[in-house]
């Protein structure tokens, strides 16, 4: 896992709308949270109306939040800009919801899954890097975002975040060919 006080890597990407979305966007949110997530994996399935509940709680000038699909929508499509507004509107998503095409946001977060979660402070320093709640598509557990807001009300309550932080679990982030991390 990332170690926590790891600067927030700079990004600039499409969104599903058009827009092009920077990190530096949300300067002024006492938080960050950067989400990797994909619209076909069944993890993200699992908890995608509770994370857009859990995040469309907390006012924009307090936690701004962003998603990033980094897959490679050649062999799976169903995770091109198309079908990830599909999932937006489906899933009650207010966040942006960004395309890394190259995957180099991914890379550079070190992200290994969708779903996969990295919660910065008003410094941009790594807060949370962990899982959203227990859901799993193999489970009852209600998904209601516990893991990630109570990371959310420590970082904005100024304190740090209980460890151990469970990592995420999900479909790993579908690379291109020849474009893995080393």
């Amino acid at each position: 896992m990332v170690p926590l006080g790891t600067p927030a890597p700079d990004f600039s990407l499409p969104s599903i709308d058009g827009q092009t979305v920077a990190r530096d966007d949300f300067a002024n949110a006492r938080a960050l949270l950067v989400m990797f997530l994909s619209n076909h994996c069944p993890y993200v399935q699992r908890i995608e109306k509770a994370l857009g509940e859990t995040i469309a709680a907390y006012p924009g000038h307090e936690l701004a939040a962003v998603a990033i699909c980094s897959n490679d929508v050649a062999n799976y499509p169903d995770d091109d800009a198309a079908h990830l507004r599909e999932q937006s509107q489906r899933a009650g998503f207010t966040f942006p919801y960004l395309v890394d095409e190259s995957q180099e946001v991914a890379k550079a977060f070190r992200a290994a899954c969708t779903p996969d979660f990295f919660l910065y402070d008003a410094q941009r320093r790594l807060a949370y890097r962990g899982e959203f709640d227990g859901a799993r598509p193999s489970n009852d557990v209600s998904s209601d975002g516990a893991s990630l807001r109570g990371a959310i009300d420590a970082v904005l309550a100024g304190t740090p975040v209980p460890e151990p932080h469970n990592p995420s679990l999900g479909c790993g982030v579908k690379w291109k060919p020849g474009n893995e991390p080393a």
